[in-house]
């Protein structure tokens, strides 16, 4: 990955956490890394645990950041997932999964949510 494209994706993450904050998320942890894979975002919504994941992209000409979330990186998310509440207890605890897509043309980012943008899909 270059490093450009690595500079794009933490604005867009401190974006996404900025605006998150904004809408009363309370974030609990950045980054998440396993052996499956990493989840961008963990945040509590209320009594709701999201996994958020981040898509930024400096234009839509090779498509929307939310068109990244393909099937097969869901259900990479959602493995992630599944070991996070399985090794921090929250195996009984409401959760869900949003996406944050970050579009920063001319150094303005436009910031969108999506509630809920997949199932758990692992498995």
């Amino acid at each position: 990955m270059t490093t450009q494209r690595l500079s794009l994706g933490k604005k867009g993450e401190k974006e996404a956490r900025v605006f998150l904050e904004k809408s009363g998320y309370k974030i609990v942890a950045s980054n998440y890394r396993t052996r499956s894979g990493e989840i961008d975002l963990i945040a509590r919504d209320r009594e709701v645990l999201v996994f958020v994941e981040v898509k930024t992209r400096s234009n839509t000409m090779f498509g929307s950041a939310l068109e990244a979330i393909t099937p097969r990186k869901q259900r990479q998310i959602s493995k992630v997932a599944a070991e996070y509440l399985a090794r921090y207890g929250f195996t009984d605890s409401p959760a869900r999964f949003d996406v944050v897509a970050v579009t920063i043309e001319h150094s303005s980012p436009h910031v969108e949510l999506v509630k809920n943008a997949f199932e758990f899909s692992y498995g």
